[in-house]
């Protein structure tokens, strides 16, 4: 079943597949990617993660480390399909990696360990692709451990992602003894001899029949539920035909209600080959999705996947290569090649493109022109960013781009000779160039550089970047938090006149707030409203009051934090004919702000994190008693084989070092995994 079609290929449009593998760390999603490149022929040698010789794991760091750190695209053709593949990072500190993928994909694999289940950053990327809408299929790896189970598996996908599992295959043996799978579709089974070669199809096993019938009927009657016209088959004849069946998964995935099932080996080459069947029968093309819609020009617009259509592409990422600058792009429409102009719809400038390549992880292959539906990376923009969409000059569009988390920790570097000042400062603003979740500024108090990113381990691998990337001796600070300020008593009727005179036209401004808390000030945002009746404030000088509170809001009284989960209201304000001005208003809007936020009762908040601790038998006690002295509130715990998982929420904070004192009491055998929670009350003192 190996194809060896590999690309360069033309597809038709409905032949593509943007797909992305999603899952938490450790589940095996590289090792899925590294055997759909061997399957498909796009690779002669299986990679494996723990030799380093992986394929999309190409980086120094995430072969040192064993992580997927950077995603990367690959593709491959697998019997006239052409997938257009995306190997995400799992762990939670490059969450943003995930989301600017998952921008451009038209649909996903999410993989789960069979013994694990859904983990928390699962659950993570889960709502991740929902946010998106980013059809997917399942598949529950790691079938050949000890204490899989299918079915336990399942039962986490139902209750902690809240959706329907549709299971297609049931297992042909156990742990260890796993060796196939028996497809309910077909009522066949797949077996494989050893770790790899072809699978052998054989009838289901006289021990497995019965099972296998109920399954079957299972899902028959689970799918007409859902679909109207299997419900229709399925009232007419009591059963459905895989044809009507393969159909209503296909519905039923790309509608998002439900979620097609399948397990295997990915480690052990077992159930490959059905989930690269299931992606092309189950998983959209760019002809399968709505429309791109953009705006421009204070207008909705929309572009359909079509070669013929004007050009308009998304650039999701940037990379610096000893070679130059890769620019790159999801295109949604149009036709783009070497040496055309295209317009970057942020800046208004235009740029030419020199070369056009298809990605294979660090490989490349250079192209003569990209299509609608097509991954591809451009050499020739210059300033092009993440997020900026390039167009064709004469139809301009702006698509939304992919958010980028505010940063939560943050430490100083500083380069060990004074010389190299300069050369640091370039090389950061490069990686915040590359990664928009990296974010660099200079303290105004010490003259320091300051890096901030999402956790301990974004910074140190953005850090160790720089120092092989760049040639750089760099020193680092111990890392900080980022914190916010909140109210908790705001003010009402807060009158702030600015008035200045100096010769020439003056400035005047009268406006009258009122500040409160939101409903949960933790969870954040800002929300600004206007009651002025009768004209005291014209409508353009409300909104350069909101712009002036937004000022107001980078920098609170408590500690210079900036300020989030309030309610401000322009309530009343007064103009002067010649005198007043937007500018005039966004300066009294900042300063009205400050000065009731001081006249308001503040609170300092502290992120907060979601921990998962594995706990083995013996050590729970001192695990304990620590995320208690971390000042860890405990949500739960769940007693499994040969240990405890336990919940807690934890200030982020108290979580450095944490790895290493859990090695420490639990003999090198606990694990622990974390989420942002959002933000809550610290204490009185920092």
């Amino acid at each position: 079943m190996r194809s060896t079609q590999n690309p360069p290929y033309a597809p038709a449009l409905a032949d593509v597949r943007n797909l992305g593998i999603l899952a938490h760390v450790d589940a095996g999603k590289t090792t899925v990617t590294e055997r759909f490149l061997y399957l498909t022929g796009a690779t002669h040698k299986r990679g494996e993660v723990h030799d380093g010789t992986t394929v999309t794991d190409y980086d120094p760091q995430e072969r040192d480390r064993g992580i997927t750190i950077f995603a990367a695209a690959v593709s491959c053709v697998w019997y006239g399909h052409w997938f257009n593949l995306i190997d995400t990072p799992g762990h939670v500190d490059f969450a943003d990696e995930v989301e600017r993928s998952l921008r451009v994909l038209d649909g996903a694999i999410a993989v789960f360990d069979a013994v694990a289940g859904v983990e928390p950053q699962s659950e993570s990327v889960w709502r991740q692709a929902d946010r998106h809408g980013v059809p997917r299929l399942v598949f529950v790896n790691k079938m050949d451990r000890a204490g899989a189970d299918l079915d336990r598996a399942v039962e986490s996908v139902r209750t902690r992602l809240h959706t329907v599992p549709l299971v297609v295959q049931l297992p042909v043996g156990r742990e260890d003894g796993f060796m196939g799978v028996v497809d309910l579709l077909r009522m066949r089974a797949l077996v494989w001899d050893g770790d790899g070669g072809e699978p052998a199809e054989i009838a289901v096993p006289g021990g497995l029949a019965e099972e296998a019938r109920r399954r079957r009927r299972l899902l028959e009657e689970t799918v007409a539920e859902l679909h109207p016209a299997a419900l229709e088959e399925f009232c007419a004849d009591a059963a459905l035909s895989r044809e009507t069946l393969t159909a209503a998964l296909r519905d039923l995935t790309h509608r998002g209600e439900a979620v097609v099932v399948l397990c295997g080996s990915a480690y052990r080459n077992r159930g490959i080959e059905p989930l690269l069947d299931a992606v092309a029968a189950y998983l959209p093309s760019p002809l399968d999705v709505p429309a791109v819609r953009g705006t421009y020009d204070g207008a909705g617009r929309e572009r359909a996947a079509d070669p013929a259509a004007p050009f308009a592409a998304l650039v999701f990422k940037v990379n610096s290569t000893a070679t130059g600058r890769l620019t790159c792009v999801r295109v949604y429409a149009g036709t783009i090649g070497k040496g055309d102009v295209v317009l970057d719809a942020g800046t208004g400038r235009t740029e030419r493109i020199g070369r056009i390549l298809r990605l294979h992880a660090d490989r490349r292959t250079e192209l003569d022109r990209a299509v609608a539906g097509d991954i591809v990376a451009l050499v020739g923009p210059k300033t092009a960013r993440t997020g900026t969409t390039l167009c064709a000059p004469d139809a301009p569009l702006v698509l939304e781009p992919p958010v980028a988390a505010d940063p939560v920790v943050s430490v100083a570097v500083e380069a060990a000779r004074d010389t190299d000042t300069e050369r640091l400062v370039a090389a950061l603003a490069r990686l915040a160039e590359e990664d928009p979740s990296l974010a660099v500024r200079t303290d105004q108090e010490t003259g320091q550089l300051v890096l901030a990113g999402m956790g301990e381990l974004h910074l140190e691998v953005a850090v160790e970047k720089i120092r092989r990337a760049h040639g750089l001796s760099v020193g680092v600070g111990r890392p900080q938090v980022a914190y916010r300020e909140t109210v908790l008593r705001g003010v009402r009727g807060h009158v702030h006149r600015h008035v200045k005179q100096d010769g020439g036209a003056g400035q005047f401004a009268h406006v009258v707030l009122d500040v409160a808390p939101l409903d949960d000030p933790s969870a954040g945002g800002f929300v600004f409203a206007s009651t002025v009746t009768g004209g005291r404030v014209p409508r353009e000088y409300v909104k350069a009051v909101e712009d002036g509170c937004r000022d107001a809001l980078l920098e609170g009284p408590l500690g210079g934090h900036p300020v989030t989960g309030l309610r401000v209201t322009l309530t009343d304000g007064a103009t002067h004919p010649k005198d007043s001005s937007e500018l005039a208003f966004r300066a009294a809007g900042r300063f009205a702000l400050r000065e009731a936020l001081r006249a308001s009762a503040m609170a300092l908040l502290e992120p907060v994190t979601e921990v998962t601790v594995t706990v083995p038998d013996g050590a729970l006690g001192g695990v304990l008693g620590d995320l208690a002295a971390r000042r860890g509130r405990v949500a739960g715990s769940v007693a499994e084989p040969g240990g405890t998982v336990v919940t807690a929420t934890v200030p982020l904070a108290e979580l450095f070092g944490y790895a290493t004192r859990l090695r420490s009491r639990t003999q090198g055998r606990g694990t622990f995994t974390t989420r942002p929670a959002g933000y809550a009350p610290a204490p009185a003192k920092q």
